[in-house]
Formats: C-alpha cells, sequence, structure tokens
C-alpha cells in the first residue's frame, strides 16, 4: 500500500473520530466521501462496505460507554435494531445491484436531506422513564418496527450507521430525550454497520488494511474530539449547526463530482 493512501485513510479515520467526538455522531456520513474522494477507493461500493465496517467498530466503541453510563434502553435498541437488520440486508443488496456513479449520486442527495434536517431539529427534553413493556408493546412496537426497517433499509443501501436517522426516529417513536436516544441508537448502529458490513465482505467489497487505519485514526481523533467538545460545551447548538452545513456542502460536492 502507498504511503500516501496510508496518511490519506488515517486523516480520513482521524476526521471521523474528531466530528464524533465534538457533536456525538454523524462521522458516519462523511466516511464514504472521505474513502472516495481522499483515499481514492476505486469502487464507490468498496467505499461503503468498508465505511460500514469502521463504523460498526467506533459505535460499538461509544456504546461500552454509555451502557456504563444507563443512558441505553436496551428493550427500545433490540427491537429498533432488529427490525432495522432486516431492512439492512434487503438495502445492502439493492445498493449493490445499483451502479456506483449513481449511487454516489443518491449519496449526496441524501447528505443534503439530512444536514437540511440537523438544521430545522429543534431540541425536546423527552420522557425519560420510557420503557418498552407488555403495558407499553401495544404503542410502542407499531411505531418501533416500521421505524427500524426504513432506517435499516437506508443504511444498508448507503453503507451507514446511520445515527442521525436513528436518533430522531427513536425519539418520535418513543419520546425518550435525547441523551438517551443517542445511548440506545448506539446498539442499532451497531446491528446495522455489522449486518451491512457482512453482505458486502462477502462480496469482496472491504478492504480490510483501510478498515484498520480508519480504526486506528478515528481512535486518536475521538480522544481528541471529546476533548474539544469538553472545552466548547457551551457552545453545542452552533457546533451542530456547524457540522450540519458541512453535510450539506460535502453533499453538494459529491453531487457535482457525480454529474
Amino acid at each position: 500500500m502507498a504511503t500516501a493512501t496510508i496518511l490519506a485513510a488515517l486523516l480520513s479515520g482521524g476526521l471521523i473520530g474528531i466530528v464524533l467526538g465534538l457533536v456525538g455522531g454523524g462521522g458516519s456520513i462523511l466516511a464514504v466521501p472521505l474513502l472516495a474522494y481522499v483515499v481514492h477507493m476505486g469502487s464507490a461500493h468498496a467505499a461503503i462496505g468498508t465505511a460500514a465496517v469502521a463504523v460498526a467498530a467506533n459505535a460499538a466503541v461509544g456504546l461500552a460507554g454509555h451502557a456504563r453510563a444507563g443512558t441505553v434502553k436496551w428493550p427500545c435498541a433490540l427491537v429498533f435494531a432488529l427490525a432495522g437488520m432486516a431492512g439492512a440486508v434487503a438495502g445492502a443488496e439493492l445498493g449493490k445491484a445499483i451502479d456506483g456513479g449513481r449511487l454516489l449520486l443518491l449519496f449526496g442527495l441524501l447528505m443534503i436531506g439530512v444536514g437540511v434536517s440537523m438544521l430545522l431539529r429543534k431540541a425536546s427534553e423527552g420522557q425519560p422513564d420510557v420503557r418498552l413493556t407488555a403495558q407499553t408493546a401495544g404503542h410502542l412496537l407499531p411505531r418501533l418496527v416500521p421505524a427500524g426497517l426504513a432506517v435499516g433499509l437506508a443504511a444498508g443501501f448507503f453503507g451507514i450507521g446511520g445515527g442521525f436517522l436513528i436518533v430522531p426516529a427513536l425519539i418520535a417513536a418513543t419520546g425518550m430525550p435525547l441523551r438517551f436516544a443517542v445511548g440506545t441508537s448506539l446498539v442499532v448502529v451497531t446491528a446495522l454497520g455489522l449486518t451491512t458490513a457482512t453482505s458486502y465482505a462477502l462480496s469482496g467489497y472491504v478492504d480490510w488494511p483501510i478498515v484498520a487505519l480508519l480504526i486506528a485514526g478515528g481512535a486518536v481523533g475521538s480522544l481528541l474530539g471529546i476533548r474539544l467538545g469538553h472545552r466548547l460545551a457551551a457552545h453545542k447548538g452552533l457546533l451542530d449547526r456547524l457540522f450540519a452545513t458541512l453535510v450539506v456542502l460535502v453533499g453538494l460536492y459529491v453531487i457535482l463530482r457525480g454529474l
């Protein structure tokens, strides 16, 4: 592997880690453009499959911290994840059947939609005591299962963790507060990432040396991002808006390259 490729992969992993540390999510949506245009992976499908493995690994690390903090609603997470995995399998097969250039074009449109929705999203206090039990199943399951299927389909199709989709979907389906939705979403991100990664790996679309470099760079970037996040905690809203704007701009760039 060329030195330039190694450095580009480490830098890309570091940038993804910094974003995750600063804004608590969204790093995965930058992974595919970084792999396609910075690391210069020759195939859009290989970029998606490789990104999915790195996303799953990063989410699993983050999940451990949230589990210790008690901010994971496990029953809701498991139902959402199981529905999402079914959607991810279908989405991954559909994504592999589409031309790589067209797939990147659709990915750019998704990025713009996500960025705009992040700019328009309003904070909510939520219901911290929400739980999936025998008594609440009739109310929550009809919301959790369709939401999980839809998010899983998108995650599998585009090879993303989908945290930026899962968090608002969990809040809409259950009414849980943002901090619980973020922790709970990491269970789903890990499951969907593994499902998508397995599908692409079986088709030979995962570059394992690049995965290792992304994870190594991401570990360092996450530490830096967390430290910066603590220092800039008072400006969290501004950071979120800046990140959303970056997502829109990168989406426009991906579309222009695709055209």
